[in-house]
């Protein structure tokens, strides 16, 4: 008797985060589903991985530091990347500051915006919040 296929993993992701460790456990989730092939599709490269956590890490890090609630992230794999989504409780768009030096912040933003692809800001109809979306590369 032939052992039953076991199912492809999903090319989505969904989380919902709150709290000072939503970076670690978006980042922690995300590592896991790029990391391991998806429906025969191979795992993400190394830099392209790095570079898909650090830009989930600073949407997450900016929806909890700057919002009221939590937020959920959404990964969906395309073929040339992944497409990230975060969605929090704030209408209010991110706007780029001067970095600072000595660690006090500012470098997000420039860097979603640097390490991405296709970023928008899209807005939730009738109620608060929004939804950032980037393309990250393969």
């Amino acid at each position: 008797m032939p052992l039953p296929l076991i199912p492809p993993t999903s090319p989505v992701l969904h989380l919902e985060l709150n709290g000072g460790a939503a970076p670690a456990d978006a980042r922690r989730a995300a590592h896991d589903f790029l990391g391991r092939p998806a429906r025969g599709a191979p795992a993400f490269p190394p830099v392209a991985l790095d570079t898909a956590l650090l830009v989930i890490s600073e949407l997450v890090t900016n929806a909890v530091r700057h919002t009221s609630g939590g937020c959920v992230l959404d990964l969906r794999l395309t073929a040339d990347g992944v497409d990230v989504a975060v969605t929090d409780t704030s209408s209010a768009e991110p706007r780029p500051r001067q970095p600072g030096q000595q660690g006090e912040g500012g470098w997000g933003w420039h860097l979603v915006n640097r390490l991405g692809t296709r970023v928008e800001i899209r807005h939730r109809r009738g109620r608060d919040g929004k939804t950032i979306h980037v393309r990250v590369p393969r």
